[in-house]
């Protein structure tokens, strides 16, 4: 059975060309696995949706509300504020 998501990436791009696929049903999840390649500055090579492949605004989107939870939470800790005090001041839901 195919998984609703499929997230093909590359670490360390500077040093190999080695494509990893991450697979998962979950949205929340697929998310979260984002967010940790923004972090590590992975090379995302293509996200795919019920073996579709996500291009332009759909592939885009992911990532914003990946980089988007990742600024709250930077924001949370640095500030020392809550959720609802982040979105109020910054715009960015937690």
């Amino acid at each position: 059975m195919l998984s609703k998501f499929s997230i093909e990436y590359v670490i360390f791009p500077q040093h190999s060309d080695t494509v990893r696929t991450h697979l998962t049903d979950d949205p929340i999840e697929a998310e979260e696995f984002l967010m940790h390649l923004l972090l590590v500055r992975a090379r995302i090579m293509e996200i795919r949706h019920e073996g579709a492949t996500l291009t332009g605004h759909q592939f885009d989107r992911m990532l914003k509300i990946a980089a988007e939870r990742i600024v709250s939470q930077l924001l949370a800790e640095s500030l020392h504020a809550d959720a609802s005090g982040i979105k109020s001041r910054f715009g960015f839901a937690a």
